[in-house]
């Protein structure tokens, strides 16, 4: 009698086991965000974090605005942003913005174009509509075609405007205007005249060239030192009213994890807490903005 007894309390505990098994591996959480978050370390965090707790991340892109206001509107578990929210906008309250990694803002051309390097002072020049012809970089005469997203709240966009202008309503003098990243990446690359201003995340994924900022080139060790100068902070975002919050913050915690790092850290993305050093450097120069034109940033 005993003995079938604790066999009907094993099968009994064995099943649980199994439900519980089951119901983990059925968890999703909802990411939505831009396209640079995305390749920068999201995608490879979210398969690691999937084998590890059975906790799948569904994955969609949006941009970075609907990184943020999904999430404010609960639409979203959780949002990606290559920008911070904006204080004082509605669609953007009630959301926290946890840094994860560092990224930066890379001049892309055609990958035929001679020209390998541009002065800060001449990219501005080129985005007020000053610079119109490659010769007046080095380069072959012929017309040189802005190409810039759509929008001034765009991750890009917004990000461009305050490091390049300290501005967020600079207006642009563009060639051609695009809805997304993507397709202004695909036309550069089609393009022997073009100019544009991309993440690295995305761009070094395509057959672009990237050029050198007053001749510092956009590699690992020259973002984590401050060294190259269009840098900017890669959020996961969160509502604290999310039903999911515990298991929110579980994937938040993870990506801050060394394991999370890691993994960041293979995609050629800088970890937010190995260049601290960046944001007495944010600081400063946002102080220095106030009285100057020069470079600006914001976290």
């Amino acid at each position: 009698m005993r003995s079938i007894k604790s066999l009907l309390l094993l099968s009994m505990f064995s099943l649980l086991l199994v439900q519980q098994s089951m119901a983990k591996e059925t968890v999703t959480l909802h990411w939505v965000g831009c396209g640079i978050s995305k390749k920068a370390y999201l995608t490879e965090l979210a398969k690691a974090y999937e084998q590890q707790t059975g906790v799948h991340i569904d994955i969609q892109g949006g941009g970075a605005t609907r990184g943020i206001r999904d999430v404010a509107s609960l639409s979203a578990d959780i949002g990606g942003s290559c920008r911070n929210r904006i204080f004082g906008e509605p669609r953007e309250t009630g959301v926290t913005m946890v840094p994860v990694a560092w990224d930066t803002l890379v001049v892309i051309v055609h990958p035929d174009n001679p020209v390998s390097d541009i002065s800060l002072e001449n990219l501005r020049n080129v985005y007020l509509g000053k610079i119109t012809n490659w010769k007046e970089l080095g380069g072959p005469d012929k017309p040189l075609k802005l190409f810039v997203r759509k929008g001034k709240i765009s991750g890009v966009g917004r990000t461009a405007r305050k490091l390049l202008f300290n501005n967020y309503d600079q207006e642009f003098v563009a060639t051609e205007i695009f809805d997304s990243s993507g397709p202004l990446e695909k036309q550069v690359q089609a393009d022997p005249e073009a100019l544009a201003i991309s993440g690295i995340s995305s761009a070094r994924k395509r057959n672009v060239k990237l050029l050198s900022l007053n001749g510092k080139q956009p590699t690992y060790d020259n973002v984590k030192s401050g060294e190259y100068l269009l840098y900017r902070t890669l959020y996961l975002s969160f509502n604290k009213n999310n039903p999911h919050l515990d298991q929110v913050k579980n994937f938040i915690h993870f990506a801050q994890s060394a394991k999370g790092m890691d993994i960041i850290r293979s995609q050629g993305t800088v970890p937010y807490i190995e260049a601290m050093n960046l944001m007495g450097r944010k600081l400063r120069e946002s102080k220095a903005s106030k009285s100057s034109s020069g470079i600006a940033t914001e976290q």
